[in-house]
């Protein structure tokens, strides 16, 4: 209930009906006489003045202030009616908590309404029947028992009894005049229809504010098969007012709304339009229901109204209260671990396209809402017995996480996994499994992460990269942290995705990874990525190039795509013990005597290093790539130094050093360029540690046409 308080007496004028949490409706003649003017004066108030408004509810009296936004001047068209008078108020903040827009609907003809006085006591109700609608007016009769429409009802909303909503807006008592008497009209009113007010405010501009209204769905029939099938659920579940009544309440209170008034119980109309367009309505009313249902002959009800979540506004399977505890538990153990989601992830939900924000190393905590709101959407894909739930991705995903939290952690999220799977009709059994297979997961050594691989693609804007990043366990095993995305990505940004996934990962007896392998095209092989700023996760530490803070080298899988004969090739200097490198200067560096070179008395070389001219160089690389040497270093600069700029990385030395020398000469250049000018790339193919295939094939969302 809305008070539109007068200015003089600071008694109610009238009501009004809250349209938008910033924006009211109230008659143009209650604004009138609330300012102390003739009540049905044309002009518009004065910008300066504003009009005091009071809402009424559970906890008491709360005031605001408001400003007319949409002025609608009442029009005699006879001495006992006029058209218009409409305001639309704006207020100068939002309505008070627990008080929510009201739902329109259009005014049909014998439809039971009832009005409240402006003062806001509950008592002051009058019920009455729209007996007559004529264009722009619709005329109401009430009974001659109980209260009736009087001055200080104008403006407020006329409610539909049977469905909870609004289909107009009181405007005033019809007096005696002309062919009626006073025996006539004793409980005659009229009323603004509300497809009169949709005309008016359209008519006056306010398309803004008719556009944020909300409106009762259409009565649940064929042409609405989603509402059809709720509006039968209902009637199973909640076929008893009584019933209905309690959980209204229950629901009510879930969504942070006012309860029905004097305790009534919503038409199944309501709450099937609630369920449509109301964000976690279904779960919630599900909440409330499954312990008087599960177990009954109801059931079968409750499920098929469970089945028909994802056909409404959301399509969301927490409960407010479901969702509020399951963040409240687990921000705090992200803001902990941000890397726990994603490992838990990577392994509960394997089959599963993972949210981006679940494919980083790392979970920003303020991303968990996120995560947690686009996986309630998924089954997890596994097997449940026969008639039963399937369980939700979510589920398994809290299990993994549960497992390796602390035992309070743990058993939180279990009760929570409890309730939930029971609410939803999940087989004990299924969740008995994902528990099982969380713990067995937990009790697990993992095997200890030889190095991480980054693989870059072009497509994007110049200077972004796609990037996909796996963690690599005993060169064959792979956990894929972050990307295919498809998002393209600055350099900067893509050594900071490395970094957080190096910093997760653990090599063996615990020591940190060093060895990060950039997976590039051709035209990668030259790309600076030794140079990219990876940042620093701690504000203490200031950040680093790539290439300084880790052993950084590349691969380039095309040249085996483009030369079938090069990954034998690999194997075979592998294998073949070569240990010299060639070094490439000189006549040697021409690519005719590199190629003959390679190919006969170097056949068996692993390492090469490249000088010569700064423009062959690219082609000594393609050369050396495609005749399968897995070790070639030059220097991507080329400066005029020629080769002894390459000197301090002691390219001739124990090639087991190497990629470590490169990272100590990174480092050296990083502080001293002037004394350093040689930029060192790197390619190091190991044939321990075979690619990723490029194709991941992934179990689609159910509902998917395919």
């Amino acid at each position: 209930m809305v008070s539109v308080l007068g200015r003089r007496h600071g008694k109610a004028s009238g009501a009004a009906a809250l349209l938008t949490p910033r924006a009211l409706l109230t008659c143009a003649h209650v604004v009138n006489d609330a300012l102390g003017r003739d009540m049905l004066s044309e002009a518009p108030p004065p910008a300066g003045h504003p009009v005091e408004i009071a809402f009424h509810g559970a906890e008491g009296v709360r005031r605001r202030s408001a400003r007319v936004g949409v002025w609608v001047p009442p029009q005699r068209t006879s001495p006992v009616l006029w058209t218009g008078d409409l305001a639309v108020l704006e207020l100068t903040e939002d309505a008070p908590d627990g008080h929510r827009p009201v739902v329109w609907q259009d005014m049909e003809e014998g439809c039971s309404v009832r009005a409240w006085h402006g003062g806001g006591e509950a008592v002051t109700f009058a019920d009455t029947k729209v007996k007559f609608r004529d264009g722009r007016f619709g005329y109401l009769d009430g009974e001659l028992s109980g209260a009736a429409i009087g001055p200080g009802f104008s403006g407020g909303p006329l409610w539909s009894v049977e469905d909870a909503s609004v289909v107009g807006l009181v405007v005033a008592h019809l007096m005696p005049d002309g062919p009626l008497n006073g025996q006539q009209t004793v409980r005659r009113s009229w009323a603004v229809p509300w497809q009169t007010v949709r005309e008016e405010l359209d008519r006056a501009g306010a398309r803004a504010v008719l556009g944020d209204c909300r409106v009762l769905s259409a009565p649940a029939s064929e042409s609405d098969p989603v509402a059809a099938e709720l509006d039968g659920c209902l009637r199973a579940l909640l076929g008893d007012p009584l019933l209905r009544a309690d959980s209204a309440r229950a629901l009510a209170a879930e969504l942070g709304w006012p309860p029905p008034a004097g305790g009534s119980a919503p038409a199944l109309g309501e709450l099937v339009s609630v369920l449509l367009s109301e964000e976690r309505a279904l779960p919630a009313l599900a909440e409330a229901l499954a312990p008087s249902v599960r177990g009954g002959p109801r059931e079968p009800a409750l499920d098929s109204l469970l089945g028909l979540g994802g056909l409404t506004a959301s399509g969301l399977l927490l409960s407010p209260r479901e969702h509020k505890l399951l963040l409240a538990t687990l921000r705090p153990a992200v803001e902990a671990d941000p890397a726990l989601l994603p490992r838990a992830a990577a392994e509960a939900l394997r089959h599963l396209a993972l949210p981006p924000a679940l494919c980083a190393a790392r979970l920003d905590p303020a991303e968990l809402d996120g995560v947690v709101r686009e996986l309630e959407v998924y089954s997890d894909s596994g097997t449940v017995p026969e008639d039963s739930a399937r369980v939700p991705a979510l589920v398994r995903l809290v299990e993994f996480a549960a497992a390796v939290l602390p035992d309070t952690d743990r058993g939180t999220l279990h009760r929570w996994n409890d309730r939930l799977t029971e609410r939803l009709g999940v087989a004990r059994a299924a969740l008995a499994q994902r528990r099982a297979d969380a713990a067995a997961w937990a009790g697990e050594r993992p095997r200890p992460v030889s190095l991480v691989l980054v693989r870059l693609t072009a497509g994007g804007p110049p200077g972004t990269y796609g990037c996909e990043i796996w963690q690599v366990r005993d060169g064959a095993e792979y956990t894929r942290l972050s990307g295919g995305d498809g998002v393209p990505r600055g350099g900067d940004e893509v050594a900071r995705l490395v970094r957080e996934a190096v910093e997760c990962s653990r090599g063996a007896g615990g020591a940190p990874v060093t060895d990060v392998h950039v997976v590039v095209d051709r035209a990668g092989l030259q790309l600076p990525v030794d140079e990219w700023d990876a940042g620093s996760g701690s504000e203490f530490v200031p950040g680093l190039p790539l290439g300084v803070r880790f052993r950084v080298a590349l691969r380039c899988p095309e040249m085996s795509r483009r030369v079938p004969s090069r990954d034998g090739e690999l194997r075979r200097r592998w294998e073949s013990g070569g240990a010299q490198p060639l070094v490439l200067d000189g006549d040697a560096a021409e690519p005719r005597e590199a190629g003959r070179l390679l190919q006969t008395s170097h056949r068996d070389t692993r390492q090469v290093v490249l000088h010569g001219p700064r423009e062959a160089r690219p082609r000594l690389v393609d050369l050396c790539l495609a005749l399968g040497v897995p070790v070639v270093l030059w220097d991507r600069a080329a400066h005029a130094e020629g080769p002894a700029a390459l000197d301090p990385v002691a390219p001739a030395g124990p090639l087991h050093g190497l990629a470590h020398r490169v990272q100590l000469f990174r480092s050296e250049a990083s502080r001293h360029p002037e004394r350093y000018p040689a930029r060192p790339a790197l390619v190091w193919e190991d044939t321990a540690c075979p690619l990723p295939g490029a194709l991941e094939l992934k179990d689609p969302p159910e509902g998917t046409d395919i």
